[in-house]
């Protein structure tokens, strides 16, 4: 069941809802679930209207549109507020730029009638026959959001039985509904919400998050049936201590609570109570047992709390009491932020915006949780105006107004960025200029540009050391509190806190990569005879002083610490460096700590960039000097790594030129839409100037689209949104007819990463020619080889898979040969020696091996006359 309501079940009530009391649950109590289930008709859309206006940000209201008549009226529900609506199949094709938020509705179980986003089942008998055929149906296709709204006077304990084995959502009359226990007739609504609650206690509590409305954690609390049918009865904070049964907050301390909201977390074991606190929820002297607010929260209490007593001659108690001061202060501040260049100027002009903006809206009796509710409500509507600038503040910067009408959204433009929609280019059709060119990298700057802002940094750090060093970290990090470069092992255990978790997800994966690495180690020193008295030897040895770089931009990266540290410690490399862009604060993340930790690192540069790179090639005060450096990072970075590869004063080589991660995955028939966006977007989160490309093979119109949707519904998931965003917008589909085809292109575009998610993947991979790492098959993910299979996920991109492997033992040893010739092997091979000497016209090569010939024949000593006339 996919769903993100509050509780995994809708409660139908009549409209406006709650008239029913006397019937069933009561307005307030349905109020606290958060998820009514309501029908429109054209007589009572006025009803609806007015209860969206006032609760559109509140409940994940889901309403049966099939009585409406025009499909205006159904566009005008969903930009009120409402989170689905259901309407007759046949007219699914008019909704279709709304995505899930359409769904068809039908009145007998056909599970065929389901679009791609889910299915209402209304009239659903759970006594009829062939019910068990109907589930073994649900639960072989899985429908994804399938609702089921039972028949009158069904049985809801059975009925909800029946939907949780069809992995339903179900609809649950409000009539049906109590939490009067002496009401035997209806089913109590703890025992429904305690059904789908799981609890690992012995006494079957379930843990229970207290938040404000502003959803600022406030503590944890525990929850059984007895104190959840007593917290929706008085409509309260009550909850059931561990050891003096039910806990009634504020009964004695008088901070009671009121409760607004309960729901249950994505895994159904913990509960969230969100709820109106008055004073303080914690016993200390603080706001919550998780420590005093911050930030707006703070602001927020600080500013009612000035409204009802502010200290005579206060400056806020002036600004509520003065409008017009007031009024001229938050066009004053808009214009200073509107000004503001450097991101410290940004950050200083919003935090005065915000404070005399939230000023006004506390004066207005409005709350942070009311601005937040009506930020969420502007995100549910499908009709958008173009937003452009009014009246005087267009023509104080020179825009020329024209008014413009709601327009509704295009197949485009779903949100107001837009679609998520890859490019799309059929080979069978396009010229092969035509296609290299769709499948070209996104534009980098010009090396020589690069280089330009390089080469001073480099060069400023070369000879200003860790002075230089701390300079650039202050500018570039924003960490002006450091005052030192390094941090030297062995690492204080407090710089590596870390959740168990964590800890074992980190275990795990460095065991993996050690034994895939370990397992890479040569045998005995070769030794091959390759003539009679002359033997030829190689053998390994570790680089002796590696540099491993380790990003930090737009996310941490311990798993990069883990690759390239690990095989670095495998090798036996004796001095192991580790840099990485510190935070804000000057520390660093305690993963990568932990890791440089495990792997025996002497220490970690806190700096990134250029300057990281300059500090370990040529060393400084604090930074020790490497004799190689690996690890990816921008395009910076791997411009500063060649500059150093190619100085012969600083003596370091590098392991690969690098670029933007991408990806590319070769998918026919049988792959799973969802499984190919998923490999699609894992790389297109990493950055905006990423690349993930598509082979798709033999597929129809209907499986390029299926595709194309999960990768868009997954994408507007994802934290990383505009920066997947970025990434897909310079990325392609290339629809070809085979997978010989789609093979020849794919090793002409030498992908970082390759994922077969195709029939029979494992004997497609002969066909591999160029690619840093290879994924085969559905149940193979990209991101195992990111984190915890065992192979390296340093890999070369922007298509240097045609000269160069990813980052391997090999990576961290050098191979060394030598020679061992008798005086017989020398007398086999010399004459070949000599020859070859005479024809380039190096004569002491030539006479080095006369010399022992001679020697060796009896005649002595040669005597090389001189002519100096």
């Amino acid at each position: 069941m996919e769903t993100e309501l509050p509780l995994p079940f809708l409660v139908s009530v009549a409209i406006p809802p709650g008239l029913a009391n006397l019937q069933g649950l009561n307005r307030e109590e349905v109020s606290l679930l958060g998820n009514p289930f309501l029908e429109a008709t054209s007589g009572t859309q006025e009803k609806l209207s007015r209860f969206f206006n006032r609760h559109n940000y509140e409940f994940f209201a889901h309403v049966d549109a099939t009585g409406l008549a025009s499909q205006d009226d159904v566009i005008a529900l969903l930009d009120g507020g409402a989170r689905k609506a259901f309407v007759a199949p046949e007219a699914l094709s008019a909704y279709s730029d709304f995505g899930a938020r359409v769904l068809p509705v039908i009145s007998k179980p056909d599970l065929s009638a389901a679009s791609k986003d889910g299915l209402l089942v209304k009239e659903f008998d759970p006594r009829a026959a062939g019910l068990a055929k109907f589930i073994e149906q649900a639960q072989l296709a899985k429908v994804k959001n399938l609702y089921l709204k039972p028949v009158a006077g069904a049985d809801l304990g059975n009925f909800i039985e029946v939907a949780r084995k069809c992995n339903a959502i179900p609809i649950l009359p409000s009539t049906g509904l109590t939490t009067d226990k002496a009401d035997a007739t209806k089913l109590l609504l703890s025992k429904v919400i305690s059904t789908y609650w799981k609890s690992d206690r012995q006494d079957g509590l379930v843990p229970t998050v207290v938040t404000d409305e502003a959803g600022v954690a406030l503590g944890l609390a525990y929850s059984s049936d007895e104190s959840i049918l007593e917290a929706l009865k008085t409509q309260t904070g009550i909850y059931q201590s561990r050891k003096r049964g039910l806990w009634v907050k504020g009964a004695t301390s008088g901070d009671t609570q009121k409760l607004v909201r309960l729901s249950l977390d994505c895994d159904s074991d913990t509960l969230k109570f969100v709820v109106k606190q008055k004073g303080r929820f914690c016993h200390l002297e603080q706001f919550g047992c998780f420590g005093d607010l911050k930030g707006i929260p703070a602001l927020e209490q600080t500013l009612k709390s000035r409204k009802q007593s502010a200290p005579e001659g206060s400056y806020t108690a002036r600004l509520f009491s003065d409008e017009k001061l007031l009024r001229a202060k938050i066009m004053e501040e808009a214009e200073e932020l509107c000004d503001a260049k450097s991101p410290q100027d940004v950050a200083f002009e919003a935090a005065d915006l915000i404070y005399f903006a939230l000023t006004k809206a506390i004066g207005s009796g409005v709350s942070l949780a009311d601005i937040e509710a009506n930020l969420d409500a502007k995100g549910l509507k499908v009709t958008r105006r173009t937003g452009n600038a009014k009246g005087k503040w267009a023509e104080k910067e020179g825009i020329k107004t024209t008014e413009a009408a709601p327009v509704k959204p295009t197949p485009a433009e779903k949100a107001p960025e837009g679609r998520i929609t890859m490019q799309r280019i059929d080979s069978t059709k396009a010229t092969e200029a035509e296609l290299l060119e769709k499948l070209k990298r996104p534009s980098q700057k010009s090396p020589e540009a690069i280089l330009k802002i390089v080469t001073p940094i480099i060069d400023e750090v070369r000879k200003g050391g860790d002075k230089a060093l701390l300079s650039y970290t202050h500018k570039f990090e924003k960490a002006t509190s450091l005052t030192c470069p390094v941090i030297k092992a062995p690492f204080p255990k407090e710089l590596m806190q870390l959740d168990p978790e964590t800890i074992k997800a980190i275990d795990t994966s460095y065991e993996n990569i050690k034994k895939f690495h370990s397992a890479q180690k040569e045998g005995k020193a070769l030794s091959v005879e390759t003539m009679p008295g002359v033997v030829c030897g190689r053998f390994s040895r570790p680089i002796e002083r590696v540099g491993l770089y380790i990003p930090g931009g737009t996310a941490v990266l311990p798993s990069t610490a883990l690759m390239l540290g690990v095989p670095a410690k495998v090798a036996g490399c004796q001095k192991i460096i580790l840099a990485s862009p510190p935070r804000a604060d000057g520390s660093i993340t305690p993963e990568i700590v932990y890791v440089a930790h495990k792997v025996g690192a002497e220490s970690i540069v806190l700096a990134g960039g250029a300057q990281a790179v300059a500090a370990m090639a040529y060393g400084t005060e604090s930074v020790s000097k490497v004799d190689k450096i690996l690890g990816p990072g921008n395009q910076f970075v791997t411009a500063a790594k060649m500059h150093v590869s190619n100085d012969t004063n600083a003596g370091v080589s590098i392991d690969m030129p690098a670029g933007p991660s991408e990806v590319l995955v070769i998918a026919d028939k049988d792959a799973n839409p969802a499984f190919v966006a998923s490999d699609l977007l894992s790389q297109a989160e990493h950055g905006v100037d990423s690349q993930v490309i598509l082979l798709a093979v033999d597929l129809t119109e209907a499986q390029l689209q299926a595709i194309d949707d999960e990768v868009h519904n997954q994408a507007m998931a994802l934290p990383r949104v505009d920066i997947v965003r970025g990434a897909i917008a310079h990325s392609v589909t290339v629809v070809v007819k085979t997978v010989d085809e789609a093979m020849r292109v794919s090793n002409e575009y030498a992908p970082e990463h390759l994922i077969l998610q195709i029939k029979d993947a494992p004997q497609v991979v002969d066909k591999v020619m160029n690619a840093g790492s290879v994924f085969i098959g559905e149940w193979t993910p990209e991101s195992v080889g990111d984190y915890s299979a065992g192979v390296n996920h340093s890999l070369p991109t922007y298509g240097f898979a045609k000269q160069y492997s990813g980052v391997n033992l090999g990576s961290f040893m050098k191979h060394i040969t030598c020679s061992n010739l008798t005086a017989e092997g020398l007398k086999n091979v010399g004459s070949a020696v000599m020859q070859l000497a005479k024809v380039e016209e190096l004569e002491a090569h030539r006479r080095a091996v006369e010399i022992r010939l001679k020697h060796i024949n009896g005649q002595g000593r040669i005597v090389v006359e001189q002519n100096f006339f």
